[in-house]
């Protein structure tokens, strides 16, 4: 029997990088599971988008898909966005089975890549120490959401045993540059700034700006291509072909 195809659909960005990011982020995927039939797809702004991604997989003889939301918390896109997109691209091929995973949340090996992507920026800004830590995300509305980034600043801010505050990028205060401002009242001065954010695009680089004009020694890019997150892309992407097998078994 075929494995599920495996979609790993990302918000889109107009900024070419961010796709570019997360087809590379896919491609990862792949090549770990070359025998899954793997596709990207986007909710706005870069293409392809959910539809014509879906269109292409049933033409190839897929019946059932894993659809892996690239989302690090449960805010709007993964609570309508995504349920909504998948519903309507069911509708539109009877007998298709889409199954929806959760989406890829903060997992601790997220904290490794924080790490080699803050090394790999201390080193080429030639910063040997540290008395501070920003995390970034992208922010949201969604209370939820929002307490989810500040447990990840916490944690991160713990292991490290330095002072972290979180910050966002958009919607609800603080911003980077805020974050940073903080802790330089308190009297700080190497501090550094991570981001919780997938790829590069308009909101990290906001980050940047903000944070460096507000006094930050250190900002690092965004998490990118890395095993880690392909592994749980792959992790979530197992739980929803099981629930597939079940739903087979259900109505055998």
């Amino acid at each position: 029997m075929t494995a599920p195809a495996l979609i790993a659909l990302a918000h889109g960005s107009r900024d070419p990088r961010s796709a570019e990011t997360i087809t590379a982020l896919t491609e990862r995927v792949a090549c770990m599971r070359p025998d899954l039939r793997v596709a990207t797809a986007f909710l706005d702004h870069s293409e392809p988008d959910l539809d014509a991604v879906v269109d292409r997989l049933v033409a190839e003889g897929h019946s059932e898909i894993v659809l892996v939301p690239l989302l690090l918390t449960e805010a709007y896109h993964a609570k309508v966005d995504v349920p909504e997109a998948a519903k309507a691209a069911r509708s539109r091929h009877e007998g298709l089975q889409i199954e929806v995973t959760d989406v890829l949340g903060i997992e601790n090996a997220f904290f490794h890549v924080l790490d080699r992507r803050l090394r790999e920026v201390l080193r080429e800004n030639r910063v040997r120490e540290l008395d501070a830590l920003v995390l970034a995300g992208a922010g949201s509305s969604d209370a939820v959401a929002t307490a989810t980034i500040a447990r990840a600043a916490r944690a991160w801010g713990a292991h490290h045993k330095l002072p972290t505050i979180a910050a966002v990028a958009s919607s609800a205060p603080p911003a980077a540059g805020e974050a940073v401002r903080a802790h330089r009242a308190d009297g700080r001065r190497n501090i550094a700034v991570g981001q919780l954010m997938l790829a590069p695009g308009f909101l990290p680089d906001r980050v940047k700006e903000l944070a460096y004009e507000a006094g930050a020694v250190a900002v690092a890019e965004p998490l990118g291509v890395s095993d880690e997150v392909a592994e749980v892309i792959l992790a979530r992407y197992a739980v929803g072909a099981v629930e597939l097998v079940s739903l087979d078994a259900l109505f055998a």
